[in-house]
């Protein structure tokens, strides 16, 4: 543990002192890879933890950054007062469509579809409802002053995205010490087994699915503010779900590390890969090469590593204690179902 914690510590100081001693742009990088990694936590919780697959997380994303920007370009709220009613909403829709699903009984591959497909209703009602603008998107008037969620200098932008990373850290770190974590472990393991024990199955999966809402909308505020701009595309596009799952997929769905071990491997990865393509002619007509090497990458995962990359670090990287006593992480759980 006492290893653990020295990492640790010696991580954050690196994240502390890091845009103090790089360019604008790598400030930049370093924001996006933090706030990558504060996405995939958000689907850890449910989709590592819980095992509850979700292929629609954006729909989360989308309902945190239409509703923080319409309170605030069209009712006039300050947008650091919108980010928690964004928060509440995305945990609302969480909410929602976790009663609807698992009432029906669905579980597996039904309830990813299904979240896929709500994702895309929601895709569908911003591009035909008047007051989210249709498809032209909503524009934020530029005012980059503090009080306005904008900043001047990109590296207060990074510092909060730093932020947002650390609280959605204690949260996987809490559930791995928690009852309700244990809970949650105990259902993805076997739904079924879990019932048998008395656990509530399904207030625990609504439970999980709310609170990964919640943290997936606040993470879309952050991108409306960052961005000053989002469309239907933008904030209900599948890519953004496919990213989440990837990367946490890649350094270890439920891992406490592994969203963020994902996210700073598969950023390096896309910035090198630019930079080959910019420097190999014969590399220039494939487009994007990034999603060509993700590709491969995530085959050798689920092929060779079941916990990711954080498997490779071993218990230093902290892992559930389920994963540790079976050696099996959720990548390989669903794999031998």
């Amino acid at each position: 543990m006492s290893r653990a914690v020295t990492l640790c510590t010696a991580g954050l100081a690196a994240a502390i002192v890091y845009p103090l001693l790089v360019p604008n742009y790598l400030v930049n990088i370093g924001m996006l890879a933090l706030f990558t990694a504060f996405l995939a936590q958000s689907w850890n919780i449910a989709g590592g933890f819980a095992g509850q697959t979700s292929f629609g997380h954006v729909v989360f994303f989308g309902t945190g950054a239409y509703t923080s920007t319409i309170l605030q370009v069209t009712y006039g709220w300050n947008p650091w007062l919108a980010w928690p009613v964004a928060t509440a909403a995305g945990g609302i829709v969480g909410w929602g469509i976790a009663v609807l699903s698992f009432r029906a009984g669905l579980r597996g591959s039904y309830f990813a579809l299904i979240t896929l497909a709500f994702a895309e209703v929601f895709r569908i009602l911003a591009n035909s409802l008047p007051f989210t603008q249709g498809g032209l998107g909503i524009l934020i008037k530029a005012d980059p002053r503090p009080i306005n969620f904008q900043f001047k200098d990109p590296i207060w932008v990074y510092y909060l995205a730093l932020l947002l990373c650390l609280v959605s850290l204690a949260i996987a770190w809490h559930l791995t010490r928690s009852r309700f974590g244990a809970r949650l472990v105990a259902l993805r393991e076997n739904e079924d087994a879990a019932r048998a024990l008395g656990i509530d199955v399904f207030a625990e999966k609504v439970k999980v699915l709310t609170l990964s809402g919640a943290m997936c909308a606040a993470g879309g505020t952050f991108y409306a503010q960052k961005y000053l701009y989002i469309d239907p595309s933008i904030a209900f596009g599948v890519d953004k779900s496919v990213e989440m799952l990837l990367v946490s997929m890649v350094g270890g769905a439920g891992t406490i590390f592994g969203p963020l071990i994902g996210a700073f491997t598969l950023m390096g990865i896309n910035e090198a890969t630019r930079w080959l393509a910019s420097v190999v002619p014969a590399l220039k007509n494939v487009q994007p090469l990034s999603l060509v090497v993700y590709g491969l990458m995530l085959v050798l995962i689920v092929a060779r590593l079941p916990n990711g990359l954080a498997g490779v670090f071993g218990r230093s990287n902290v892992l559930s204690a389920a994963q540790r006593g079976r050696g099996r992480g959720p990548v390989a759980q669903q794999r031998g179902r």
